[in-house]
C-alpha cells in the first residue's frame, strides 16, 4: 500500500512536520509494511517556508529584523534547493504572534521587517522570492516593506511617513527612484489564501482588522487611509491596486507587493503543490492522508485541503482528512476531493485539552482509520462471512 501523508499544520498545537510524524506513527502501527511518503504542506501562511525547504532540500536562514512594533526580532527566510528561490514568511517578521495581545493595534504595526527579509533573500542571490503573506499583525498596505527596500512615502512637508497604517492618511507622494535596484531583476510571487480587495466592506481593514486589534472606529480610519494610499499609488506609480483580488491580503501587503515589486498573486496551496511537485507523488499513490486543525466553510476556498483534494481527484486517489474539528458536511467536502473527514477528538473535551493532546489524538485517529480501511478490504474480499440475517442476527 502506497500512502502519501500530507498534512497542514494544526495551528497552535502541531507544525505540519509534527502532524506528519503523528500520522505516520498511527499508520505504521497497523500497516508496518506500507510505503509511506511524507509531504508536509502549507497554504501561504505559517509553515510555508519550512514545507518548501523540506521538500526541496533547501535551508532556513536566520535573520534579525524589525518586528511589527519596530522592536528587534529573530526571524528567518528559506532558500530552496535550487539556491535561487527564496521564501519569505510575513508571519516570521511581521506576524500577529509577535505582538502581545494588549499591544495589538494595526494603526501602528509595520511590515518593515518583511521588507528586510526580502532584501536578505536577495543578498543571498535569490532571483525569485515567494512571499507567504498569512498571519500578519499589520494593516499598512505594505508601506513598511517598501520603505525597507528604499521607497520614500512622504507627507505634504516632504517628510517620510512613520510606521503603521494610520500614517497613510497623511501620504502625499510616493517616490521609488532610490529603491533597491535588484527589485527590477527579481521575480516576486505572493502566496495567499484570500482574494480580498484592498478597501471597502470586503477589504483588508474591515475583514481582518478586528483580528489584529482594530475597533470599529479603527477599521474606518484604516480603510480611509488605505484608500488614500491606493489613490497616490495610482497617480505616482501608475498602478491600480484598490480592487485587485488579493490586494487586501495581510493588511494590504498584497497591494504593496503588487505596486512596488510587480508581484503576482497566486493561491498559496497552488504554489506549494507545484514547488514540491505533488503530482509526482500521486502517480503511485493508493491513498492520501491529510489534515489540519479545523475543517469548516472556509476549507473550500484556497485552503490546503481544497487544493490537495482537487489535485488528487485528477489521479483518482482517495483522500482522508483528519482534523481537530469538522464543521462541514461530507457532500460539500466531496466536491473538493475529500472522500472522508474524521475528527481526531474521541470524547468531549475543551479546545485547550484537545490542542494539548493533539499529537497523541492525531496518531490514534490515523491508527483507527487504517484499521477501518483494512476491515473494509477484508469484507470486500469475502474474508468476513455474515450470517443470513446480517449483523443483526436472525431476521
Amino acid at each position: 500500500m502506497n500512502i502519501v501523508i500530507a498534512p497542514d499544520s494544526f495551528k497552535g498545537s502541531l507544525t505540519a512536520v509534527a502532524a506528519a510524524d503523528a500520522i505516520e506513527q498511527g499508520v505504521r502501527a497497523v500497516v508496518p509494511s506500507a510505503e509511506l511518503v511524507r509531504v508536509p504542506l502549507a497554504d501561504g501562511g505559517e509553515g510555508t517556508a519550512q514545507a518548501l525547504v523540506d521538500a526541496t532540500g533547501g535551508r532556513l536562514v536566520q535573520q534579525r529584523v524589525w518586528g511589527p512594533l519596530r522592536e528587534p526580532v529573530e526571524a528567518f527566510f528559506g532558500i530552496l534547493g535550487d539556491d535561487t528561490t527564496g521564501v519569505v514568511e510575513t508571519a516570521a517578521a511581521s506576524g500577529l504572534a509577535l505582538v502581545p495581545a494588549e499591544r495589538r493595534d494595526p494603526r501602528v504595526t509595520t511590515t518593515y521587517g518583511t521588507g528586510q527579509l526580502i532584501a536578505a533573500a536577495m543578498d543571498q542571490g535569490c532571483t525569485k522570492v515567494i512571499v507567504a503573506v498569512g498571519g500578519s499583525a499589520t494593516n499598512d498596505g505594505g508601506a513598511g516593506m517598501a520603505q525597507a527596500l528604499g521607497a520614500r512615502l512622504t507627507d505634504d512637508n516632504g517628510e517620510q511617513l512613520g510606521p503603521g497604517g494610520a500614517e497613510l492618511a497623511r501620504l502625499a507622494k510616493v517616490d521609488v527612484s532610490n529603491m533597491d535596484a535588484r527589485v527590477r531583476t527579481t521575480e516576486f510571487c505572493i502566496a495567499t489564501d484570500v482574494n480580498n480587495p484592498l478597501c471597502g466592506p470586503q477589504g483588508a481593514s474591515a475583514v481582518y482588522g478586528p483580528q489584529k486589534g482594530a475597533t470599529p472606529d479603527m477599521v474606518r480610519e484604516l480603510d480611509s487611509a488605505l484608500m488614500r494610499y491606493a489613490t497616490v499609488i495610482a497617480r505616482d506609480l501608475k498602478q491600480e491596486v484598490a480592487d485587485r483580488p488579493g490586494a487586501g491580503a495581510a493588511g494590504g501587503l498584497g497591494a504593496g507587493l503588487m505596486a512596488f515589486l510587480g508581484a503576482q498573486p497566486r493561491m498559496g496551496i497552488a504554489v506549494v503543490l507545484e514547488t514540491v511537485d505533488f503530482e509526482s507523488y500521486l502517480e503511485a499513490a493508493d491513498l492520501v492522508i491529510t489534515g489540519e486543525g479545523r475543517i469548516d466553510s472556509q476549507t473550500a476556498y484556497g485552503k490546503t485541503l481544497s487544493g490537495l483534494g482537487r489535485l488528487a481527484r485528477r489521479y483518482n486517489v482517495p483522500v482522508i482528512a483528519l482534523a481537530g474539528a469538522v464543521h462541514e458536511e461530507a457532500e460539500r467536502l466531496a466536491e473538493i476531493g475529500i472522500d472522508a473527514a474524521v475528527s481526531i477528538v474521541p470524547a468531549p473535551m475543551t479546545e485547550a485539552e484537545a490542542m494539548a493532546q493533539a499529537g497523541a489524538l492525531l496518531q490514534d485517529a490515523a491508527e483507527k482509520v487504517m484499521r477501518l480501511i483494512l476491515t473494509g478490504r477484508e469484507v470486500g474480499e469475502g474474508k468476513w462471512k455474515l450470517p443470513a440475517g446480517g449483523l443483526g442476527g436472525e431476521g
